[in-house]
């Protein structure tokens, strides 16, 4: 009798479409917006994650290769040697912030002596590399906050529409059957399922580009230290 009870049941209700493509199909305009531009936002949201995960894997590889490089041929004083393989390695965090130090004191590498205002000129030159460096690879990382931030409001507010059409639906109606309300519930948890969606990986990825470029910032730091040091030495001797 109750399996009999729900095929009724069943069959009053119609047949139940719970895919998404489903969902969208039997969605409002309004409803069928948001959807549309939390689409949008999870595309904005891929390309940068992707873009800014193959910069920084560039980086961090070239840097790697990059810096037993430089510290051999700064022992050696070659310091034309390592401009010409800071300029090879264009993609690396490192040989930008080494090749702005270098040029400062370049005309002074064949001397045993570099002069203190040389020193001084390189470590600004460093700074304003760090500080640029940082910028380009900062770039496009704010935007997975604002999205991480503002998607899942922006799937509240097809939450909310979809409550309001399954009212008005029960009104017209002047029922209050599941089947009055059904497509304005679908509409609602689908908006705010990919409000969800879409601002999960936006945030994870937020914090762990923002850690890996604050590891790329210390390492570029560090060698702008080094560097100083190494010239300071040098005029010391």
């Amino acid at each position: 009798m109750l399996t009999q009870s729900i095929c009724l049941v069943g069959q009053s209700l119609g047949e139940p479409s719970f895919g998404w493509v489903k969902i969208v199909e039997n969605s409002g305009v309004e409803a069928k917006v948001i959807l549309a531009v939390l689409a949008l936002m999870s595309c904005w949201s891929l390309g940068v994650i992707i873009d800014r995960w193959l910069a920084f894997r560039s980086a961090r590889t070239q840097s790697r290769l990059l810096a037993p490089l430089v510290a051999a041929c700064l022992r050696d004083g070659n310091v034309a040697e390592v401009i010409k393989i800071c300029k090879e390695s264009r993609k690396s965090h490192l040989a930008r912030v080494v090749l702005a130090a270098l040029r400062e004191v370049e005309s002074y590498a064949a001397l045993s002596e570099v002069p203190a205002k040389a020193i001084r000129s390189s470590k600004r030159a460093a700074t304003r590399a760090i500080a640029l460096t940082q910028a380009e690879l900062r770039r496009g990382i704010s935007s997975l906050a604002t999205i991480g931030s503002t998607a899942p409001f922006v799937g509240l507010l097809g939450t909310v529409i979809g409550i309001v059409n399954a009212f008005q639906g029960m009104s017209v109606a002047q029922t209050t059957g599941l089947s009055t309300v059904a497509k304005g519930i679908s509409e609602a948890l689908a908006a705010t399922a990919m409000g969800l969606f879409v601002a999960l990986p936006a945030v994870w990825m937020f914090n762990y580009l923002n850690s890996k470029l604050e590891t790329f910032t210390v390492e570029m730091d560090n060698s702008a230290a080094e560097l100083t040091d190494y010239f300071t030495k040098r005029a010391d001797r």
